[in-house]
């Protein structure tokens, strides 16, 4: 993809009059970066630990005229995120390099680690629900709430769920970019085949009710496709525990990992799959069986939402908030995606000048613009999404769904590995008739030594 931003692209680029110094004392702080809620972070290195930068002064800084942006253009947003360059360039004179740092957010966290012994740190980086805390824990980015109050930040504008996902004992490390949340996506021919309503389940025990008819009607074997071990179970499954009123963790408490409220949910899971057979585990990514016709639903990323769209297989897709359970159909959909962080090993006046263009890159109509391009969440609650919407109904369902989200548990996004071992004990509970409460049993075993022997100690100093 070119690095410059097409002219229709361009022309939707937010540009408020701003200068350099002028930028100094604008209000509202608009910043931002996040996407696909992914893999488990690498193991923590490094001789920094967390909060190792030392307070700022902001109003005795003058911001840089040149800065870095290492990014992975999530989205495929190389366009977009060179059209905001330049349009902040063009309004206050500072430079935004665009780096590619890697294809995906664990590629740009290594080379991030690794740079950080020489002189090309970059100064603003894309940090993903999985790999920020890695990036804190060696010091490598700074808090941002001083940068905020310098500048009259506005946090209350951002979606709640979406700024708190970066809190951590009450400082902030990241802010919202290229978010996304998962989404119930179902077609809507299999539902009018089997004489079904057009609308999603509100429950997965409705959804348990109606699967034999979705596949008498389909001619399908299974009527939904979990993902399988590499393309994130933990994520999308944590609406499902949430529902029972289980989890993966209690901050770093696991005890709710082998409650018999998590048990209950994966033992549906696993009988769905195994049991009454409506549920499989896809061999390969479970969008694209879904987009093939072959099953009758899917929970996917809303990020994911203009490519199901544009490959489903001549039949209309219906979109609904994600089901709920026994215990919970409100707030039971993990966020995900990812977000920016700002480089520890940069000067202030670098730090400052990437905070600056954040502001800009994430302002209302500039997070509506990108969000439009890319199919990632709107980050700002004043971004105006309505000719998108217009144009695409089921991405209205999934912006309304971002006030009902819930900030993932520790044990996944937080603790380096722990995805990983989730997402393998996932795989197995729904791929084989092993006993649901010892497998889960390992897995905590195994989740509370890698807290206890790698992250502890870095987070006691």
């Amino acid at each position: 993809m070119s690095g410059f931003i097409n002219p229709a692209v361009r022309s939707a680029v937010s540009r408020p009059s701003l200068s350099r110094r002028g930028l100094l004392g604008a209000a509202g702080l608009g910043m931002g970066a996040f996407a696909l809620a992914g893999c488990s972070g690498p193991d923590v290195s490094g001789d920094d630990g967390p909060g190792a930068e030392e307070e700022t002064d902001w109003s005795t800084v003058e911001p840089a005229t040149e800065i870095s942006f290492w990014t992975n253009h999530p989205g495929s947003s190389m366009e977009l995120e060179q059209g905001f360059a330049d349009a902040f360039k063009e309004e206050t004179g500072i430079q935004v390099n665009l780096v590619t740092a890697g294809k995906n957010y664990e590629e740009v966290l290594q080379k991030f680690l690794t740079a950080q012994t020489g002189d090309e740190a970059g100064d603003l980086v894309v940090v993903s629900d999985v790999t920020w805390f890695t990036y804190f824990i060696n010091g490598t980015i700074i808090a941002l709430d001083g940068l905020w109050e310098h500048l009259d930040y506005e946090i209350s504008d951002y979606r709640d769920a979406l700024i708190a996902d970066y809190l951590y004992e009450g400082k902030h490390y990241g802010v919202p970019y290229s978010r996304s949340t998962p989404l119930f996506y179902y077609n809507k021919d299999h539902w009018s085949k089997a004489g079904l309503d057009d609308a999603a389940p509100k429950t997965w025990a409705e959804f348990d009710e109606i699967a034999a008819k979705l596949t008498d009607a389909s001619g399908n074997d299974a009527a939904f496709a979990y993902p399988k071990q590499d393309q994130y179970p933990g994520w999308t499954l944590s609406n499902v525990v949430w529902g029972w009123g289980g989890g993966w963790s209690d901050e770093w408490d696991t005890s709710i990992l082998v409650s018999d409220e998590t048990v209950d949910a994966l033992q549906f899971v696993q009988d769905s799959v195994q049991k009454s057979k409506w549920g499989m585990v896809a061999s390969s990514d479970h969008a694209e069986i879904f987009a093939a016709g072959g099953v009758s639903a899917t929970v996917q990323s809303t990020g994911s939402m203009n490519g199901i769209m544009e490959t489903a297989d001549g039949f209309e897709i219906g979109v609904g908030f994600l089901p709920g359970g026994p215990k919970a159909t409100d707030n039971v959909c993990p966020t995900g995606g990812a977000g920016v962080g700002i480089g520890a090993k940069s000067s202030p006046e670098r730090q400052l000048a990437a905070a600056m263009f954040v502001q800009f890159m994430t302002n209302p109509e500039n997070a509506a613009t990108f969000a439009q391009g890319t199919g990632y969440m709107p980050v700002r609650k004043s971004a105006d999404m309505s000719a998108a919407i217009a144009e695409t109904p089921q991405l209205g369902v999934a912006v309304e769904q971002l006030d009902h989200t819930r900030s993932q548990d520790y044990v996944r996004v937080l603790l380096a590995g722990g995805d990983l071992n989730l997402s393998g004990t996932l795989q197995t509970i729904m791929t084989s008739p092993v006993d649901v409460k010892a497998e889960l049993e390992k897995l905590r075993g195994v989740l509370d030594d890698l807290y206890e022997t790698d992250l502890k100690p870095k987070l006691e100093g």
